[in-house]
């Protein structure tokens, strides 16, 4: 498999973590622990979305400076990642990590050296929630489609992006799959959004209706650059792009061009000088040739309000500034709480973390990769992660390699060689279960993936009852040596059917993964349940 750079989509900080955020930490982390388990690299990235106008507001209504609240809430975000046991390489604040300021006047300026900025008087109907401008035919009943709530009309000078000049181009890329959005769902609307009128986007706001805060436009201190610009480029950023160790150095599609110059820009207050040099495909150190620019997939995890900023904004800014493009995005449905959207639920359970500290992290690992659905909005209770927990994990493949224990530890009063012939079909099981763990997670489907491990779990099941060793091992103590041959085998091959399905387990709940592999590396004594029942 190719070497993998995954990121998450980057929140708004305006609040504490939620069980969505989790479920997108959580796959991320999966399909990077998978690719490393098929003997790939992989560098994984998160962060926090800090110049969100959300935030501007939130601390404004908490009577806080806009700085301390994005750093306290985003270090509820670091602790749900370490809560969690998500594996990340970097988490990129975009309002105190210095590299990031500097990665977004570099995109900004060879967007602009493309002839693709232009500044304009505007007046639209403008999201809050979404920090999105619409069509007055985009919204439903004239609310906004993701919040249905009221919008904004708004007048001002903007800075606009030709998002237009490259409506055919996004278009054709993601028809061929050449940016391959999944589900299928998810990419047909994506192809619907640009089979319509693609108008050019604004990609500034005023510094005052910001509040002051954000990266100030080059040459334009009246104005900062619109959240989703910036919010994007820390995908870039997070690599080293635009920073003045060289390590942004851009790898571009077009070999030969060099577009450089200074500025003096300022994120949360602060001036800072930056290099906006975009050396495109020349002496590029590490890591932002090595996971952007090199042949290391590029893929995105994201939710489906967001899709159309990823697959087509992202893709068409980074084609404007003649950069390489993200070969996968990933849009992954929204969750529930007890009935109620998560932002509107009471309830404890839409805290993670509570989650986390109640039930473990295996638990709601193994519930977000096991129980929601691809495409569809999946309602999250506490019955259903106890019942997923303790019907798949510890009545499932942990009994199951108790059991297989319980008859390798067996005492024997014979010795015999296992039968060959005895478990083929079980075996057989095993040894595709990766494959058909590997077609389920590159169509990001966990639930599929989960549902093979599961499947081969419940084929060990029947083939013990089939088989009932017991009899067998009885039948052998009495002196029947071709009983105790099958016994053997029966044994064999459901060490072997643990093992692999331990194996492609770990990706899903490593803590529990991590107990099983030590009991079946034991093989002696009597195992401690991997995964306790949770449930009454």
């Amino acid at each position: 498999m190719d070497d993998l750079y995954i990121t998450t989509s980057i929140p708004y900080v305006n609040g504490r973590p939620h069980l969505g955020h989790a479920l997108e930490l959580v796959h991320v982390d999966v399909l990077a622990r998978h690719r490393r388990l098929r003997g790939a690299q992989v560098r994984v990235q998160s962060g926090t979305d800090d110049h969100a106008l959300k935030n501007v507001s939130a601390a404004s209504l908490a009577g806080v400076p806009v700085a301390d609240l994005v750093a306290a809430n985003g270090d509820r975000f670091v602790e749900l990642v370490d809560a969690l046991g998500v594996r990340t390489d970097e988490f990129v604040r975009t309002s105190s990590d210095p590299r990031h300021a500097p990665g977004v006047v570099a995109l900004w300026e060879a967007c602009r050296a493309a002839g693709d900025l232009y500044q304009k008087d505007y007046t639209g109907l403008y999201c809050p929630g979404c920090e999105q401008f619409y069509a007055a035919d985009e919204l439903v009943d004239g609310l906004c489609g993701e919040h249905g709530t009221p919008v904004q009309e708004v007048t001002e000078t903007n800075w606009f992006f030709r998002l237009s000049r490259y409506r055919d181009q996004v278009a054709a890329l993601v028809a061929s799959g050449e940016v391959a959005v999944e589900p299928r769902q998810r990419r047909n609307e994506v192809l619907g959004f640009l089979a319509g009128e693609v108008h050019d986007i604004s990609v500034s706001r005023p510094a005052d209706r910001a509040g002051g805060w954000g990266v100030p436009v080059p040459g334009d201190p009246g104005q900062v650059v619109y959240v989703w610009f910036d919010a994007l480029v820390n995908y870039l950023t997070g690599l080293g792009y635009g920073s003045e160790t060289g390590r942004g150095a851009a790898v571009g599609r077009e070999a030969d061009a060099v577009r450089g110059g200074r500025e003096s820009v300022g994120a949360a207050g602060e001036a800072v000088e930056v290099s906006v040099a975009v050396d495109v495909g020349v002496g590029v150190e590490e890591p932002f040739a090595r996971w952007w620019g090199g042949g290391a997939e590029r893929t995105h995890v994201l939710g489906k309000g967001i899709a159309r900023f990823h697959a087509v904004y992202w893709v068409a800014f980074l084609l404007s500034a003649g950069l390489p493009l993200p070969t996968r995005v990933l849009v992954h449905d929204y969750l529930t709480v007890d009935g109620a959207k998560i932002a509107k639920s009471g309830s404890q359970a839409a805290d993670p973390a509570t989650v986390v500290a109640t039930y473990g992290p295996d638990a709601l690992r193994w519930w977000l990769a096991r129980d929601p659905a691809p495409v569809g909005t999946t309602d999250f209770t506490v019955e259903r992660l106890v019942g997923c927990y303790d019907r798949d994990l510890a009545n499932g493949l942990g009994n199951l390699v108790s059991r297989t224990l319980t008859l390798a530890r067996r005492d024997r009063s014979w010795s015999a060689p296992p039968t060959a012939e005895v478990g083929v079909e079980v075996r057989a099981a095993a040894r595709a279960l990766p494959d058909a763990v590997d077609a389920a997670l590159a169509r990001y489907d966990l639930r599929s993936a989960c549902e093979a491990i599961t499947g081969l779990v419940e084929h060990g099941n029947r083939f013990i009852e089939g088989e009932a060793p017991w009899r067998l091992a009885r039948a052998a103590d009495a002196g029947d040596l071709e009983a105790a041959a099958r016994f053997e085998g029966v044994v064999d091959a459901l060490v072997e059917l643990c093992r692999v399905a331990t194996h492609e387990l770990e990706p899903f709940v490593p803590e529990g993964a991590a107990r099983l592999v030590a009991q079946l590396d034991a093989g002696v004594g009597r195992p401690v349940p991997a995964f306790p029942r949770i449930g009454g």
